[in-house]
């Protein structure tokens, strides 16, 4: 199956790698198949963002939330390295609310947001709550869906009446 990689030359990856999330793109009906092409990726690259955002976002929609789970907390401790970033939630939230605007810690808030989501989508409500309410104290715009999604696990149930 021959396909063009010059549409993903933002993705700074081998050729091969490029081919491989193209055929995952292609074949996604066949869940089988596009998830051979996405691991085989993922194999290649190890710990490559742009595919690792991929992978979690084929992960998330293809309703696999464990492995979106597993790839979305790859980036997040992927960033933690390069960063440099503590362990400690009170030590870290000032560095984050000063960077925010950072691409690398954006991407960052992004992925420990969605790994809230998925949390919560594996009935991890406690956990997703508490991701949610982290994000939500550095983000007063909403820009992560923290706030909505904090929300929606906080708001009580509507009574029958």
């Amino acid at each position: 199956m021959e396909t063009s990689q010059n549409k993903f030359s933002w993705f700074d990856v081998a050729d091969d790698v490029k081919e491989l999330l193209i055929l995952a793109a292609q074949t996604w009906e066949n869940t089988e198949e596009s998830t051979k092409y996405m691991q085989q990726a993922l194999a290649k690259t190890g710990d490559n963002t742009d595919v690792l955002v991929a992978a979690y976002r084929y992960f998330y929609y293809k309703n696999n939330y464990v492995l979106a789970l597993t790839t979305a907390e790859k980036i997040t401790a992927k960033i933690k390295k390069e960063e440099s970033l503590p362990d400690n939630w009170q030590e870290l939230k000032p560095i984050l609310v000063k960077s925010h605007e950072e691409a690398q810690i954006r991407l960052y808030l992004t992925a420990y947001a969605a790994s809230g989501l998925v949390l919560a989508k594996l009935g991890k409500i406690e956990e997703a709550k508490e991701i949610s309410t982290r994000i939500k104290g550095i983000d007063d715009k909403n820009d992560f869906g923290a706030g909505i999604l904090l929300d929606i696990l906080t708001r009580p149930p509507e009574e029958d009446d």
